[in-house]
């Protein structure tokens, strides 16, 4: 699939339907799962992609192909790199293909308006002339799972907790078949940050909330969790802990935007539920386009 949509570059209509209609058998898979989607393990846990197809490619030679490997990827596909289509298209694929054995969640970036501002957008435009294959996996995006429990002991999402939610059947009750509000637990749960001040505090991103230790170790004994895994935050070793090791952020898009120098990583958590973090450097650069629009700094 990905081969053909790759070809068919220039081809429009040819395009766009065999996008909606990729799209169309995803979407009938995504409606049937969990807004707390239930995840078994092994499993290996994935942070931020953005567009890095290559580096996407050197994740799944490092940790494994899916189907062989069973993936969790918490949001974050497209924008900021220069393959949002290609990243995207891949793992929409892979869960049409091998739909227990890959997961993907929504992040902040899964959004009509964040995509029309990083990249995406434009790149659609650029590689297609027409903003139809931009629109068809948006509208998709809307049926991704908002977070993931693996095991009934690891909570996984992109962002962060939400002063609205105290349960996780908080969340499985939500109405996720929309577009991310500006506010609210929705949109904490792709927006928010830990923080070392205790407390909820306002977020310097506009969206969601800091959110402290003691909410952490709350949330986690409400809900007999052992961790809170998501991503959402560059770190340059690929991971950090945060809150006593209650809470870890994941980044798997090494030299992220091409120029930050960082390390990527992702977690594996073995059968018997122990973890081990993979860490791993940019797959080797190749020509990268032209592209006269820079997106701005920001990182969101």
């Amino acid at each position: 699939m990905l081969s053909q949509l790759i070809a068919a570059r220039g081809e429009g209509p040819s395009c766009s339907r065999k996008v909606r209609a990729l799209c169309e058998k995803a979407k009938e898979i995504l409606m049937e799962e969990s807004n707390v989607q239930p995840v078994r393990s092994p499993v290996t846990i994935c942070g931020d992609i953005h567009g890095q197809f290559h580096d996407l490619a050197e994740l799944f030679r490092i940790g494994g192909k899916c189907p062989d490997t069973n993936y969790l990827f918490m949001g974050d596909y497209v924008d900021r790199g220069y393959y949002s289509v290609e990243t995207v298209t891949l793992l929409v694929s892979l869960k049409v293909r091998y739909p227990q054995r890959i997961t993907i969640l929504r992040g902040n970036h899964e959004s009509r308006q964040i995509t029309q501002v990083y990249g995406f957008y434009d790149e659609c435009l650029r590689k297609y002339g027409n903003a139809t294959v931009w629109k068809t996996f948006t509208d998709l995006f809307d049926y991704f799972p908002l977070t993931a429990l693996v095991e009934s002991e690891i909570f996984c999402l992109h962002g962060g907790l939400s002063p609205s939610i105290e349960t996780l059947d908080n969340i499985r009750n939500f109405d996720r078949t929309q577009e991310v509000p500006h506010e609210g637990p929705m949109c904490d749960l792709l927006w928010s940050d830990p923080d070392d001040r205790c407390g909820w505090g306002i977020s310097p991103r506009g969206a969601g909330y800091t959110f402290g230790q003691d909410i952490s170790e709350q949330f986690n004994h409400t809900n007999n969790l052992r961790l809170i895994a998501r991503a959402h935050q560059l770190v340059m070793e690929g991971f950090n802990w945060a809150h006593e090791q209650k809470v870890v952020t994941i980044f798997s898009a090494p030299n992220y935007c091409y120029r930050c120098g960082n390390m990527a990583s992702i977690l594996e958590v073995d059968d018997c539920r122990e973890h081990t973090f993979i860490q791993f450097e940019p797959a080797p650069r190749r020509g990268e386009p032209d592209v006269t629009r820079r997106t701005p700094d920001y990182f969101l």
